[in-house]
């Protein structure tokens, strides 16, 4: 009975805040280093006399550090608990965003987009590994949808935030945002929840990609990435070029449109139940042809805008849904998996805006249109071979995430 009391009482006093809501900060800090020099891009060009096509190159550089240290993560992050990441890489936002406010050359700032990339590996990917580590039992699927809403919601807070520092000086919009939401997100990793275990991951890349369906499920995840970043990237273009749409109104439009995630979102989680297979390609089709419509038609700004609400609704359901299928194909494995995916999406920003660069030049909207939708149609057609080879279901993601995990009584916490 003693035993049972003290037990009740170091479980109470290790109560906090919920592993969604921690998650969703992070995450939301995640994406609030990376949506900050979109609309400051002619600013930081001015500044430094340099191009703006010259400035851009400072998300791909933080993209390309993020996607080259997910990998080194999937084979190396068994040292390190999820914890340990999320503090590591909130605290790497931060001091990354700080530079950059205060950079006195360009080099520098390059530089400290750099040291974002790298946090962003480690939070992202240790993000999305704790939504099924830290929840309890039967509460997986709503931790990783709360944490995967938490980088929509940064971009509808964070664009008009930034629009509001950045008219006064640019450098601000690195403060109120990333650096801000970095400091939030560390204060509420402090006070997580700790009834549930922190234990190691199991890493083990060799065994990860032996896993049945896992470098297909990498592809796909590769390729849906680069249709849906690519179609972001110029979004806020086909507005303003297309329908004369003032910047600030496309911020308003895009921001109105990201809200859209949320309930895509909560229908994506209610499908886990389903075969995980179909879902992911009946969203990537209907996300394909809004993706297509939206930047092939020219009727008017209210069509277009109903069309990306469309694009983002199912893109976001498709999204929870190839998560869930990396955490339910990697065999405990979770941090492993959500490096690759990490990895996959920042890679995916790199191949869809360089290839809708391509097609804009060569054939215009239209033509990044197709290319982006016929993306998203390839990246669920590589999972068909094997739902037609006969060796059944790609399974009920719902099921595996609900399943029963240690809690920190059983397991411990690292």
């Amino acid at each position: 009975m003693t035993e049972k009391l003290i037990s009740q009482e170091t479980r109470v006093l290790r109560r906090g805040m919920s592993p969604a809501a921690v998650l969703f900060a992070a995450l939301f800090a995640a994406q609030a280093a990376i949506l900050v020099l979109s609309p400051i891009l002619p600013q930081v060009a001015a500044e430094f006399g340099v191009s703006t096509a010259s400035a851009a190159q400072l998300r791909s550089v933080s993209g390309l550090t993020a996607g080259v240290l997910a990998l080194v993560l999937a084979a190396t992050g068994q040292r390190f608990s999820l914890s340990s990441l999320l503090y590591g890489g909130l605290g790497i936002i931060g001091f990354g965003a700080l530079v950059s406010a205060v950079a006195p050359t360009f080099v520098v700032l390059l530089l400290a987009q750099m040291v974002i990339g790298a946090g962003l590996a480690a939070v992202i990917s240790g993000g999305l590994a704790a939504s099924e580590t830290w929840a309890a039992s039967g509460e997986s699927a709503k931790v990783l949808s709360w944490a995967l809403i938490g980088q929509p919601i940064a971009w509808v807070v964070g664009q008009p935030l930034v629009g509001l520092v950045a008219g006064r000086d640019w450098r601000w919009a690195w403060v109120a945002v990333p650096l801000a939401s970095s400091v939030m997100a560390l204060v509420a990793l402090g006070f997580r929840d700790r009834t549930v275990g922190d234990q190691g991951q199991d890493c083990d890349p060799i065994g990860l990609w032996k896993q049945a369906g896992m470098k297909w499920w990498a592809v796909g995840e590769l390729l849906a990435f680069a249709a849906w970043a690519g179609t972001l990237v110029y979004a806020g273009a086909v507005f303003i070029e297309s329908y004369s749409l003032s910047v600030g109104t496309t911020g308003l439009v895009l921001g109105a449109g990201a809200l859209f995630y949320l309930p895509g979102n909560a229908l994506g989680r209610r499908l886990l139940d389903k075969d995980i297979g179909p879902v992911i390609a009946g969203f990537s089709v209907i996300a394909a042809v809004g993706v297509t419509l939206f930047l092939t038609t020219s009727a008017n700004a209210i069509v277009a805008f109903l069309l990306f609400t469309v694009a983002v609704f199912f893109a976001a359901g498709r999204t929870i849904a190839g998560a869930a299928m990396g955490l339910q194909i990697s065999d405990g494995r979770r941090l492993a998996a959500m490096s690759v995916r990490t990895a996959a999406a920042q890679f995916g920003y790199l191949l869809g805006a360089g290839l809708g660069g391509v097609l804009l030049e060569t054939w215009g909207f239209a033509g990044a249109g197709w290319g982006f939708g016929i993306l998203f149609i390839a990246g669920a057609a590589v999972h068909l071979p094997r739902l037609l080879s006969g060796r059944g279901s790609l399974g009920t993601a719902g099921r595996f995430l609900r399943r029963s995990r240690p809690t920190a009584s059983s397991s411990g916490t690292r």
